[in-house]
């Protein structure tokens, strides 16, 4: 389902063609499958619940990947904390415009047929991507000042 997701999510975003109703129905149970998690984010405590997964890098190695404490943030984000939610994890910004993006989008394909707009697939882009996320993640592992603010 997830593989399915993504093409329709590939195939609306990228050529802003209508969607057949079956894509359309993909699109509402994405949309729904997203606002269940965040629901079950927002409700339960990250910090307390321990029914949530734990990032396998950081509990074989001890290194903190770049998405390392999203949960936690989003849940203090869930709640107006946003101090806290950055303490968790200092991109977690970036990834709010990201899942943000994909909600609107997959609102738009519910209701209207198609995406938003075209995303750029450019290598640049995709480049960029890579060397923020892996700029990040090694920067949030170095055991030293100032750089200790960035591990979870």
């Amino acid at each position: 389902m997830i593989v399915g997701l993504i093409a329709i999510m590939e195939a609306a975003i990228n050529r802003n063609e209508p969607m057949s109703a079956s894509g359309r129905v993909l699109a509402a149970a994405g949309l729904a499958g997203l606002t269940a998690g965040s629901g079950v984010v927002w409700y339960f405590d990250p910090t307390k619940s321990n029914f949530f997964p734990v990032c396998p890098l950081l509990s074989i190695t001890g290194f903190a990947c770049p998405s390392c404490g999203l949960t936690r943030g989003f849940h203090a984000l869930f709640h107006g904390d946003l101090a806290t939610a950055l303490d968790y994890n200092a991109l977690i910004p970036v990834f709010v415009l990201v899942f943000g993006f994909v909600l609107v989008t997959l609102v738009s394909i519910v209701l209207r047929g198609r995406g938003l707009m075209k995303l750029s697939s450019s290598p640049n882009f995709l480049v960029g991507t890579l060397v923020l996320l892996l700029t990040f993640g090694v920067l949030r592992n170095l055991p030293f000042y100032p750089f200790t603010f960035l591990y979870p």
